[in-house]
């Protein structure tokens, strides 16, 4: 059946070698092959796309989370592999992971206990890695630093920003004082001005009067004067 055949191709494609130099985490011991091996326990609407798509990540944080779940062949992230294929061909449901175990373990000899413990193992390699970068990124953000170590970018400039804050509010501070400055020298030019203005105007009045007057004497004498001789 078509079925079969795909589910042939899915386990000849799983059980390929890993990558050469990928770094596998320990996984828990398996049982010997043959062993009492309990019931495969039933999981309701699981579906192999339950996992959330990985948006926009970038590569090199996808490769580095696929380094973390490589595995050796012989833990749960082989087993993952084994319930793909087999739902990319057709499988579902309670039957997928029950088939993807009795292939899987046909060849590994594993248990379920065992198995689901590499899960869990996976699940706990998964959150110390996020400890981890959580920890640098906060050292980066300069939150929590260990004593004596080196500011990360992030807080040098944060730090930077700090300082020329304070530069600012200093410097507007002193530009509002020249500003205020430069009112009171704007007023105070402006009443000198007036004052200069007005004494102008004063003394312009009294020139013209005293030049008017001495010229009208001066134009009587010369006329009286010139004729009495």
């Amino acid at each position: 059946m078509a079925i079969f055949d795909k589910l042939a191709n899915a386990a000849k494609d799983f059980f390929i070698e890993p990558e050469e130099g990928a770094v596998a985490p320990t996984t828990p011991p398996t049982a010997q092959y043959g062993a009492a091996q309990p019931a495969a326990p039933v999981i309701p609407n699981a579906t192999p796309d339950a996992a959330p798509a990985p948006g926009q990540a970038e590569q090199r944080h996808l490769d580095h989370i696929a380094g973390l779940l490589a595995g050796d062949g012989k833990d749960f992230a082989a087993y993952m592999k084994m319930v793909k294929s087999m739902a990319a061909a057709g499988l579902s449901g309670p039957m997928l992971y029950q088939t993807a175990f009795n292939a899987f373990t046909a060849v590994n000899g594993g248990t379920v206990p065992a198995l689901l413990a590499s899960a869990t193992q996976f699940e706990q390699t998964l959150a110390d890695d996020r400890a981890k970068v959580l920890t640098r990124h906060r050292e980066k953000m300069g939150e929590g630093a260990a004593p004596g170590a080196a500011p990360g970018p992030v807080a040098l400039l944060m730090a930077q920003e700090k300082k020329l804050a304070a530069d600012l509010a200093e410097l507007t501070q002193q530009l509002q004082a020249k500003q205020q400055q430069l009112q009171q020298t704007q007023q105070q030019l402006g009443e000198e001005r007036r004052k200069s203005q007005s004494a102008l105007a004063s003394y312009e009045l009294a020139n013209a009067a005293a030049m008017a007057d001495l010229q009208t004497h001066h134009k009587a004498a010369e006329t009286f004067l010139n004729a009495a001789k």
